[in-house]
């Protein structure tokens, strides 16, 4: 008798695995054999809900996605899990659409499809770093000012010296946090 193994994922925080467990579970999963990880990128295999589901197959059984890119984000892998899959007799349910990795339009939908995961991959990717990259920009064009003058760190090192105030205080005088107190005078001794 074959089992209907699920896995999902969710990359973020944010992002909810309540649609895809609703999904696996129209699609034939019992919750006994529903495996996911949560915050976990697909471009890396190294995931332990994965890892989880893979080991819990046995021939015959299925594996059961709701969307190609929830079970990677890298072309290469992704051709790697199904080629294991079907090494050992198992059938990958994209879905709910049995994947026949003999069948050449089969083949071509799902090459196409761990493209495109992996392009959007790429995409995040890019946009994230060029984000990133925007406020270090303008830093450094304008050059962060620092927050206490010269003076004003000599003056909040002398005060902590005579330890009369406490830096709490002292950095509510010069309108700086307590933190910030420390820093200067470490950087002070350093």
């Amino acid at each position: 008798m074959s089992t209907k193994i699920g896995y999902a994922r969710v990359s973020t925080d944010e992002q909810d695995l309540e649609a895809q467990r609703e999904q696996l579970a129209r699609l034939g999963v019992e919750p006994e054999y529903l495996y996911f990880d949560e915050g976990l990128s697909g471009k890396s295999r190294q995931r332990p809900g994965l890892e989880g589901a893979l080991k819990a197959l046995r021939p015959h059984d299925m594996f059961v996605v709701t969307k190609l890119d929830r079970l990677g984000r890298s072309a290469r892998d992704l051709g790697d899990i199904a080629q294991e899959l079907q090494s050992r007799g198992i059938t990958l349910s994209l879905g709910g659409k049995p994947y026949d990795p003999t069948d050449p339009m089969d083949k071509l939908f799902f090459g196409m499809l761990g493209l495109f995961a992996e392009f959007e991959r790429d995409l995040i990717s890019a946009r994230t770093k060029e984000a990133l990259a925007v406020p270090e920009r303008r830093a450094k064009m304008t050059g962060r000012q620092p927050k206490l003058s010269a003076a004003q760190k000599r003056q909040v090192v002398r005060l902590h010296a005579e330890g009369e105030h406490s830096p709490a205080e002292i950095g509510a005088m010069f309108g700086v946090s307590r933190q910030t107190v420390y820093r200067v005078v470490a950087d002070a001794a350093g």
